[in-house]
C-alpha cells in the first residue's frame, strides 16, 4: 500500500527497448490568418499563397462503431485510445491530417449513448455540440448489424447539422449479423452527401473516404501547423495510454469507474520519471487494479510504459497509484479536479 493507505505503486523499472463551441474559434483564426496573409503580401510585394481545402470532420455515432480505429488508422499514427468496452472516448479529441492543398481537422467525439451520470452527459453533450458546426459530418456506423434506436436518434442530429453529411458504413469485414445486407436501412436514414463503405481496422477504403472529405471542405488557410498532428499534450495521451491498458486488461464494472491523472512529469537522465494516480469509484474496483501481490497493476504499468517510451522516444520511469473516490462521476468537483470540465472541450 503506498502512504496512508490511499495507493499501491508499481516501479517497472526494467527497461523496454522502445520502437521509437469551435465554430467562434476557427472563424477568428481564419479571419487574422487571412488579414495577416494579405499584410505580408502587400508589405513584401509578394503574391500571397494559394488557397488549400481545409475545415473540421466530425466523425460521429453510437459507441463502438469504430471512431477512433478509422482516427489512427487516417493519420497514421495513435492519437486516441481504442478498446472494445464501449465509450472508451470521453472528450472530443482531434487529429489534423495536413498533405499538398488540404488540411483536414478530424474531431473524433464520444460515442453518443443514454447517459446515466454526469460524466455520460458530459460525454454525449460534447459529443452533439461536434454536429452542428462542422464543414463534414462523417456518420458512422456498424455495416453487420442493423440500425439501432440510437442509429436513427443520431441520424435525425446529422440532418439538421448545415455541413456536408456523410454516411460510413464501417466494418465491412466483418459477417453481418443474420447475413443480411442493412445498407437499405441506413441509406434510408438520410438523404446522404455520399456514402462510403470501408474496414478501419483493415485500412480499405481510406483513401477514396479522404478524397472524398477534400473535396467537400471549404477553401482557406491552414488552421494549424503541417507538423501538427493532434491538440493532445503528450501527458494527456499517456494518461489515456494508462487507461487504455486498464480497459483492456479489466472487466465488468470497472473500465468505465476509472479515470487517470498526472501527479508527476519530470525530465531526469537517464529516464523521465512520471507518477500517476488511477481514479475507480469502489474498493473492490481499486483490488481488482492491483491483484494478488500487485501484479495486474504492474501488467497496465508495463503495457502503458510501452505506449509512453513509443510516444516520447525515449526511456520512461512509471508510478502508478490507485485511489477510491466514491461517485467520481457524478461528483463536480471530482470531473474538474479529473480534467473532465465541459468548458475546456467546447
Amino acid at each position: 500500500m503506498g502512504p496512508g493507505g490511499e495507493g499501491h505503486p508499481i516501479h517497472p523499472n526494467h527497461s523496454l527497448e522502445a520502437p521509437i463551441a469551435y465554430e467562434s474559434r476557427v472563424g477568428d483564426a481564419l479571419r487574422e490568418t487571412e488579414d495577416a496573409s494579405r499584410d505580408a503580401g502587400a508589405a513584401t510585394g509578394e503574391e500571397a499563397l494559394p488557397p488549400i481545402r481545409s475545415g473540421f470532420v466530425a466523425l460521429v455515432g453510437k459507441p463502438n462503431v469504430g471512431k477512433s480505429t478509422l482516427l489512427n488508422a487516417l493519420l497514421g499514427q495513435k492519437v486516441t485510445i481504442v478498446s472494445p468496452r464501449p465509450q472508451t472516448t470521453r472528450v472530443p479529441t482531434r487529429g489534423i491530417l495536413s498533405r499538398p492543398g488540404a488540411q483536414i481537422v478530424f474531431v473524433d467525439t464520444p460515442g453518443i449513448h443514454q447517459p446515466s451520470h454526469a460524466l455520460g452527459r458530459m460525454m454525449v453533450d460534447l459529443a452533439e455540440l461536434s454536429i452542428p458546426n462542422a464543414d463534414v459530418i462523417a456518420f458512422m456506423v456498424d455495416i453487420s448489424q442493423p440500425p439501432s434506436e440510437l442509429d436513427r436518434r443520431i441520424a435525425q442530429q446529422v440532418q439538421r447539422a448545415r455541413g456536408q453529411r456523410l454516411l460510413v458504413l464501417n466494418k465491412v469485414d466483418v459477417k453481418p449479423r443474420g447475413e443480411r445486407n442493412y445498407l437499405e436501412e441506413y441509406r434510408a436514414l438520410g438523404p446522404w452527401d455520399e456514402e462510403l463503405a470501408i474496414s478501419a481496422r483493415r485500412r480499405l477504403g481510406l483513401t477514396s473516404l479522404l478524397d472524398i472529405i477534400v473535396e467537400r471542405l471549404p477553401e482557406g488557410p491552414a488552421l494549424y501547423p503541417d507538423e501538427r498532428v493532434t491538440d493532445q499534450s503528450e501527458q494527456q495521451l499517456a494518461t489515456e495510454f494508462v487507461r487504455e491498458k486498464v480497459l483492456f486488461h479489466t472487466q465488468h464494472e470497472v473500465p468505465h469507474a476509472v479515470a487517470v491523472a498526472v501527479d508527476e512529469w519530470e525530465e531526469r537522465e537517464p529516464a523521465t520519471f512520471i507518477r500517476m494516480t488511477i481514479t475507480v469509484e469502489r474498493d473492490g474496483q481499486k483490488a481488482i487494479i492491483i491483484g494478488a501481490n500487485g501484479a495486474m497493476l504492474k501488467k497496465i504499468g508495463t503495457a502503458a510504459r510501452y505506449e509512453i517510451e513509443r510516444m516520447l522516444e525515449r526511456k520512461i520511469y512509471l508510478e502508478l497509484w490507485v485511489k477510491v473516490r466514491a461517485n467520481w462521476r457524478d461528483d463536480p468537483a471530482a470531473l474538474g479536479w479529473l480534467g473532465y470540465r465541459a468548458k475546456d472541450w467546447r
